[in-house]
Parts: structure tokens; sequence; C-alpha cells
């Protein structure tokens, strides 16, 4: 069987359970933008990094692969399981990096070394990956889990933290945002 089926070339998609929807669908942007984020995780984790990080990125992966696994089925709730206490961890990490950095003063500009550069890309996609989900969310019928929203804003602190210390850990000063007179 060829990868091509061709029942999308009119525009539309199947979402589990073969109901057919718009490509341009609410959900499809929510679900898509989730893989995004797995395939940017996936960038950065083919740049050498540390064991602790690389495992950390591979339990994201895996976790947003099940919650794009439920946005494209109607009431999917079965990454939860995965999901609530991934939000305790990634809590935890962000606790643990917060704790190595100095308080942040000013907003920083995306930057430092290539590491830290990746994560804040990681963060803005997060962030989108979150305003899809939260649009969806609030559509009357949508039936999806409200703790996917709490992930995907959490995952995004977690990499806003993670580039701080990237940079930290490289002897990178972060850049600082300077308001233009």
């Amino acid at each position: 069987m060829p990868l091509y089926t061709g029942t999308g070339d009119a525009g539309e998609t199947g979402l589990f359970g073969n109901q057919r929807v718009l490509k341009e669908h609410v959900r499809i942007e929510a679900y898509g933008t989730v893989d995004e984020l797995n395939c940017h995780i996936g960038l950065l984790r083919a740049e050498p990094l540390d064991i602790a990080l690389d495992a950390a990125l591979k339990d994201a992966q895996d976790t947003l692969f099940e919650i794009g696994a439920d946005l494209a089925t109607e009431g999917g709730k079965a990454s939860l399981k995965r999901v609530v206490p991934a939000i305790q961890r990634m809590e935890r990490w962000i606790d643990d990096s917060e704790n190595e950095l100095p308080a942040l003063r000013t907003f920083v500009l995306p930057g430092g070394n290539r590491q830290s550069a990746l994560l804040h890309v990681l963060r803005a996609v997060s962030r989108r990956a979150e305003r899809r989900f939260w649009t969806l969310a609030h559509l009357p019928d949508a039936n999806v889990p409200h703790e996917i929203g709490i992930y995907l804003n959490r995952i995004s602190d977690l990499f806003f933290s993670w580039a701080r210390r990237a940079n930290l850990r490289a002897g990178i000063k972060d850049v600082p945002w300077e308001r233009h007179p």
C-alpha cells in the first residue's frame, strides 16, 4: 500500500474514528502544532546533550505523541495517564533549573549558545501549541482534557528556564532586551 492515499486531495483529512474534517479545522491546527513541537524537540536531540536533558526531552516527545493522538480523536483522553504526572515532573524540573539561575530582572532575547537558541524555539512553538489547544478547548463540543493545556503551558516555561540554564552552564550571559530610546 502506498504512503499516499489521495483522500486528502480535496482539503479534508480524517480524524481517528473516521470523521472527516477540513484540513484547516482548529483540531487539526492543534495536533499539527503539537507534532511540529515534537519535531523541533527531535532537532534539539540531534545536538550533543547531557544525558539527563536528552532523557527528559525523550519523555516530552513520548508525551506529546500521546497528546497528539488524543487531539486527533474525538473525546480522546488516553494521554492523561502520562500527562498528569508529567506536569508534576516538569514543575520539579523547572524548580531545579530556576534554583541554578540568577533572578530574572529583565526580559531576555532568544539566543546565546545554540542549545539555548533551540530551547527558545521550543518555548515559542509550545506557546503556539498551547494557544491552538485553548482555541479548540473553548469550542462548545471540543471535549478535550484541560490537563493538556496545562501541560503545554508548563513545557513552555520549562524550555524558557532550560534555555537560560544552557547559557549559564556554557558561561554565556543572557542577552537582555533593551528598550529603544
